[in-house]
Parts: C-alpha cells; sequence; structure tokens
C-alpha cells in the first residue's frame, strides 16, 4: 500500500529523517517506535503532506511522487489522527468530523448531523452531534478526531499516539475499530509509546532511532526487551527506581476542598513523599489540583501549606509558596510554543537570575544548559523554537522549567504523557531524586503501573469526589479499578 525509499528530511543542525526506507502493507497494523525525536512524527508529516522531504520518493501502489501535498495525501487515502488533537472547538461536533467536504450549494445542518449519527451507531460511539466541540473532554475530543478520520473512508489511517486521554473502556473500543478497518483492508500506521498496546493490535513493528531506520519485526516474533534495546541502543532496566527514605512532616493539607467539579476534597501530603492520585476520566484529578495552584478558585474548603494557612489566588500566588504545576496539556499551558527553550526553561525563575534589577544572561544560559543535558532534550541549542520540537521534547521542555524554579511542592500531571521508554526512566529517576532530597510530589496518572510503581501512597478519585486514600499494603491493580469505579466495598 505505502513505500518509502531513501527519504531524507533535515533541519537546521538536526537530521530528521537519514534515508529512512519502509514498506507498509494492506490491511496490516504497523506500529511505529522510536524514542522522542527519533523521527516518527516527521516521517508521518512527509505522508500526509504536511511537510517536504529534501529527497526521497513515497509510492501508493503504483504511483510514485517525489514529494505530497495534503490533498494528494487525500486522494491516496490517507487520514492522520495527529498526537495533539486538531479540531474547530468553537463548531459542533458533526460540523468538525465533516470539515472541508462539499454537500451541495447550502449548507445543511440537520443533514450532517443525522450523517454524524449513522457513523456513531455504527461503530458504537456514545456522542452528541449537535453539540460544541469546546465542551468536551479531551478524551471525547479524541473520539471526534477517530470519527473524522474513519468518515473519509481511509485506506491508510495514521494514528499518532491515540490512546494518551482515552480510558480503558475507551482503549478497548479504539482496538475494535482498528480490527473492524484492518478486515475492511486498511492499513492501520500506529504510533504509541505504550508497548503492551502494540503487541495487542499490532501485525509488525518498525523501529527508528535518531532519524534512521533501525528494523522492522513481526510482533509474534519478538518482546519487550529486544523492542527497548531497539529503540535506545543499549538494554534498559524498566523497574522502578527503589526508595527507602523516610518521610518527613506534613507540608501540604487539603481540608475540605470543594469547587472546579470537586466536593469535599481532604488530603495530606508529607514531606518526601509521592503521591498518587488514581481515577477514571472525568473523576476531578487535574480539577483538584488547578484548585491547589489557583488555576480555579475554590468555592470552599481550605488549603494550608507547611501548616499556615494558604490564600492562593492564581499560579504566582502557589509559586511563591513554593508550589508548582507541571500541566498535562503542555502546547496549551505548559510552554509558549513560538518561543525558545531558553526563554521556557527560565520563565518561572527571572527574579533567581537577575543582579541589580537586570537579568543575568550568562546564569540564565547556564541553567538552561543544565537541564538541557539534565532531561536529555535534543536540540542542537537552547535557542531552538519550542514550536519545532517532538512531543516528548516539548513535555521536557515544560519540565525543566518548573525543575529551574526549585520549588518545594511539584504536581506532575501525566508526566511522561508522549513520553519514550527510556526519558520515562530519565524521569521516575528524577522524581525519585527528587522526594530524597526533600521535595514533595503529586503525581496524577491514567497508567496503573506507574501509580503503583512510584507512590507512596494513592488518593483515588470518583466523580468528583475523593473515594480512599490506601497505602503501599493495599495496592494492587485490581484495588485501585475497583475504587475508582465507586465500588467502596469489596464483593
Amino acid at each position: 500500500m505505502l513505500i518509502l525509499k531513501n527519504v531524507i528530511k533535515t533541519y537546521p543542525g538536526v537530521v530528521a529523517l537519514n534515508n529512512v526506507s519502509m514498506e507498509f502493507g494492506k490491511g496490516e497494523v504497523h506500529a511505529l517506535l522510536g524514542e522522542n525525536g527519533a523521527g516518527k512524527t516527521t516521517l508521518i508529516k512527509i505522508i500526509s503532506g504536511a511537510i517536504q522531504p529534501d529527497s526521497g520518493t513515497i509510492a501508493f501502489s503504483d504511483r510514485v511522487y517525489h514529494h505530497m501535498t495534503p490533498n494528494l495525501a487525500k486522494e491516496n487515502g490517507v487520514a492522520v489522527m495527529y498526537q495533539d488533537i486538531n479540531l474547530v472547538k468553537p463548531l459542533s461536533v458533526a460540523e468538525n468530523i465533516f470539515l472541508g467536504r462539499h454537500f451541495g450549494r447550502l449548507f445543511n445542518r440537520a443533514r450532517i448531523c443525522e450523517m454524524a449519527r449513522e457513523l456513531f451507531t455504527e461503530y458504537g460511539f456514545d456522542l452528541d452531534p449537535s453539540v460544541s466541540v469546546s465542551k468536551l473532554s479531551a478524551a471525547s475530543m479524541q473520539l471526534v478526531e477517530i470519527c473524522k478520520a474513519i468518515s473519509n473512508d481511509a485506506r491508510i489511517m495514521i494514528m499518532d499516539e491515540p490512546t494518551a486521554p482515552l480510558a480503558t473502556h475507551e482503549v478497548d473500543l479504539l482496538f475494535s475499530i482498528i480490527r473492524r478497518l484492518k478486515k475492511k483492508g486498511v492499513t492501520v500506521i500506529y504510533i504509541s509509546h505504550r508497548l503492551d498496546e502494540v503487541f495487542s493490535i499490532s501485525d509488525r513493528i518498525s523501529i527508528l532511532r535518531d532519524g534512521s531506520y533501525v528494523c522492522a519485526l513481526k510482533t509474534a516474533e519478538t518482546n519487550r526487551a529486544e523492542l527497548i534495546t531497539k529503540m535506545v541502543g543499549r538494554s534498559l532496566n524498566e523497574s522502578y527506581p527503589a526508595r527507602n527514605h523516610e518521610l518527613g512532616e506534613v507540608v501540604l493539607k487539603a481540608d475540605h476542598l470543594t469547587g472546579n467539579s470537586v466536593e469535599d476534597i481532604s488530603f495530606e501530603l508529607h514531606r518526601g513523599e509521592i503521591l498518587g492520585f488514581a481515577g477514571l476520566v472525568g473523576s476531578g484529578r487535574t480539577e483538584t489540583a488547578q484548585l491547589i495552584t489557583g488555576y480555579r478558585k475554590a468555592t470552599s474548603g481550605v488549603l494550608f501549606v507547611n501548616g499556615r494557612k494558604a490564600n492562593i489566588k492564581s499560579l504566582a500566588d502557589a509559586i511563591r509558596l513554593g508550589i508548582g504545576l507541571i500541566p498535562e496539556e503542555r502546547k496549551e499551558q505548559g510552554c509558549i510554543l513560538f518561543n525558545t527553550v531558553l526563554f521556557n526553561t527560565t520563565l518561572i525563575n527571572l527574579k533567581k537570575l537577575c543582579q541589580f534589577g537586570f537579568i543575568n544572561e550568562k546564569r540564565r544560559r547556564e541553567s538552561a544548559e543544565h537541564f538541557r543535558k539534565l532531561l536529555d532534550i535534543r536540540i542542537p541549542t537552547i535557542k531552538q523554537m519550542v514550536i519545532n520540537l517532538s512531543g516528548g521534547n516539548q513535555q521536557k521542555v515544560v519540565l525543566s522549567k518548573t525543575l529551574a524554579a526549585d520549588l518545594e511542592i511539584v504536581i506532575f500531571d501525566e508526566p511522561t504523557k508522549g513520553i519514550d521508554v527510556g526519558s520515562k526512566q530519565e524521569i521516575y529517576l528524577l522524581m525519585n531524586s527528587m522526594a530524597s532530597k526533600g521535595k514533595s510530589i503529586i503525581m496524577i496518572s491514567s497508567e496503573m503501573e506507574e501509580l503503583l510503581g512510584m507512590s507512596d501512597r494513592i488518593v483515588v478519585l470518583h466523580e468528583g469526589m475523593l473515594v480512599d486514600q490506601i497505602t503501599k499494603e493495599q495496592f494492587s491493580q485490581e484495588n485501585v479499578l475497583r475504587l475508582a469505579s465507586g465500588i467502596t466495598q469489596e464483593a
């Protein structure tokens, strides 16, 4: 269905793709793996016509092109679900699904809503086609993206981290759709850092490393260890770092916190603790973090920081009290895309980098370089624009910005979302090091293994309310899922 030959793409100081040749068969689910910055996103943008290669060819069946355009890609049956949701939020669900289609001289909203309902019924979605996309959760927006791609009658479907915002039952629904597409002869190119998903859904796996093609493997004939070694170029221990330090005094206490869709949330965070926040999509984990950091205002309840009542009305108030938030939505809330890594890394730490009222540029550059090396941000220079980085490297820039401020309490909201397996280990070691030095961490995560492997205790939320707080002795996937579903008593 699709053959790439000798594709090269370079940017100033970076070889994004180095003479890459690959093949994708009809009706196969072909996983594309690699670390952040390996060239996966560049490759799919070249296939879809979003960017042009410097050289090489792209062939669909017997049609060979030296470069694509979005229209050419569409004519050849290519549909792409990018990692970052691309919807027009003021428009309705139905309008987004059929955006760009021609339905005659007069626009008929009722007709496209009916067409969308038929699509939802066929594939088992529970969405209102007339509602504005701006009112949907991130998970529902992803379902709209899936419908948008399906409705194009694609012959080649590219999915870039499609399950990142989805709950378990929604992932199952996505996989059933992929299997249905496969039976219809559609080629699915599936990009994910979640290796369990890759083994569940793919037929073959191709690996990129540092912009170069490494190999293609049959999924049934490989294993996690082999994939990781080929992705990172070395063997890697996937276990979570051991933690043996004592927890200290309470540094943050929430007392009956209410507002922003959560109600009556009470918990304590200790010095040196990693406190996990578990829950299904819509449980109120992120909403609670927003109340703690002043991103949203509480209607009632009290916060205490180091034993003192805290009046946090803004993110700036939280930072002054030593509390930082690394948000889930890095592009919208975490960084300023059209500025440099240097600017973003030092953005909330400028006061500490000033001398006699002026920014000390030398110290500023040294700080940015330190965190670039610490987090292995793959860039030729700290003056690189953040918009030009891969999703994983953008996430690392958001991390570096908060770490550079040297805050005492840090909330990590989905810290490894879109992060490759090697970088995950680096982030886990970093969090462990922070905790051992007396920093306190709240970690919100949808990855069960991550929660169980990194947390000292876990707070479980369900529909905006705190269900339970469990200790390591009570840790199990079954126990957390039971509580997250609102079932407080074991059957």
